[in-house]
């Protein structure tokens, strides 16, 4: 039986696929940042239907899909009306093994479910008005607060707070729920263990293998610090060796460090990625108190000009950034020209903490 959505998602990959030929993608800015402003109480959090469920959830923003939908229709809203592209479901923890904080496993999949339905409905809604510029869900896949490749424990360095396997089963139900939701693009995002996205990726494919269509998989890490390597120890060209096998849509970078100290780490990923290339950055790095304080313009100069020296395919913001910066973004990358992709070669590349090509 033919999925639902099989015939739209061809059509939206292929709308894709001529946009980002021709000019620089927006995606959206922080989801975090925004429903900060609504001061939701524990009882905002809780709505009706979990009024009574026996651990606090204030603070976890992927149900607000469920209990506060209006808020999460409002801020895909306002970012999709300051020019972005695509905006990002609302399900960055909505895995069994992060919902597991809070004891409410069992709604992995419908959070998923609804947070890609609520972004698809704000997408239609917004290309309905302005059909010539067609507008984007990317499925959020978040990398859980779990690693597979380092121990928790400094006495037991062997020791794994999670399998692969555990991994595969938690990100593929994730995954089913924002296909079946409506999600045009699958975002595995803020890698910090590529073993992890590794998991990642296979459960995405057996998503594809089973409802018989494939969504563009976008792949963003995350370089922890100023060493310029992820979590766990890879340099941006060793992560792009480990991953460039999922034949992801884009591979680029997002979160922890602002567009200033990102920029060389883009630069390496651009050099090398027979692939768009996707930056969205914190707005700055945070402050004492672990606020963002660089203002749209400053971000959207630094923004600009990896556009003006050839870097990025897609472009956006992370931590701190709201609405204002995307605009500014928009604006900055308007009319400019989106990285030309290289060639692939046939060159052979593995990649441990750093990368080997031969």
């Amino acid at each position: 039986m033919t999925h639902p959505r099989a015939a739209a998602a061809l059509r939206a990959t292929a709308t894709l696929n001529e946009i980002a030929a021709r000019r620089i993608l927006v995606i959206d800015g922080a989801m975090g940042t925004m429903l900060q402003r609504y001061k939701f109480s524990e009882a905002d959090f809780r709505g009706a239907r979990f009024a009574d469920w026996p651990s606090d959830v204030k603070g976890n923003n992927d149900l607000l899909s469920l209990t506060q939908p209006d808020a999460i229709r409002a801020v895909h809203t306002a970012y999709f009306e300051a020019g972005a592209d695509v905006v990002e479901t609302n399900t960055f923890s909505s895995t069994t093994i992060a919902m597991a904080d809070y004891g409410m496993e069992v709604l992995a999949y419908e959070l998923n479910f609804e947070g890609a339905r609520l972004a698809r409905e704000v997408a239609d809604a917004v290309t309905a008005r302005d059909p010539s510029r067609p507008r984007f869900v990317a499925g959020a896949i978040g990398p859980t607060n779990r690693t597979a490749s380092i121990s928790p424990d400094v006495n037991n360095p062997g020791f794994r707070a999670v399998s692969f396997d555990d991994l595969r089963v938690a990100y593929g139900e994730a995954a089913r729920g924002l296909v079946d939701g409506g999600a045009d693009l699958i975002l595995v995002e803020t890698v910090f263990d590529t073993l992890n996205a590794k998991a990642a990726l296979f459960a995405v494919e057996e998503v594809f293998e089973a409802v018989g269509f494939r969504l563009p998989v976008m792949v963003s890490g995350t370089i922890t610090d100023l060493s310029g390597r992820t979590l766990s120890g890879q340099t941006p060209t060793a992560f792009w060796y480990s991953v460039r096998h999922g034949r992801p849509f884009s591979i680029g970078l997002n979160c922890a460090l602002g567009a200033k100290e990102m920029r060389a780490h883009i630069a390496e990923i651009a050099r090398g990625a027979d692939t768009l290339v996707c930056a969205y950055p914190n707005a700055g790095l945070p402050n004492e108190f672990g606020e963002y304080d660089e203002s749209p313009a400053a971000t959207a100069a630094l923004i600009g000009e990896f556009a003006d020296a050839g870097l990025v395919n897609i472009v956006g913001g992370c931590c701190g950034t709201t609405p204002d910066h995307i605009a500014a973004i928009a604006a900055a990358v308007q009319g400019k020209p989106p990285r030309l992709v290289p060639k692939g070669d046939h060159r052979l590349r593995l990649a441990g903490l750093e990368p080997f090509a031969a």
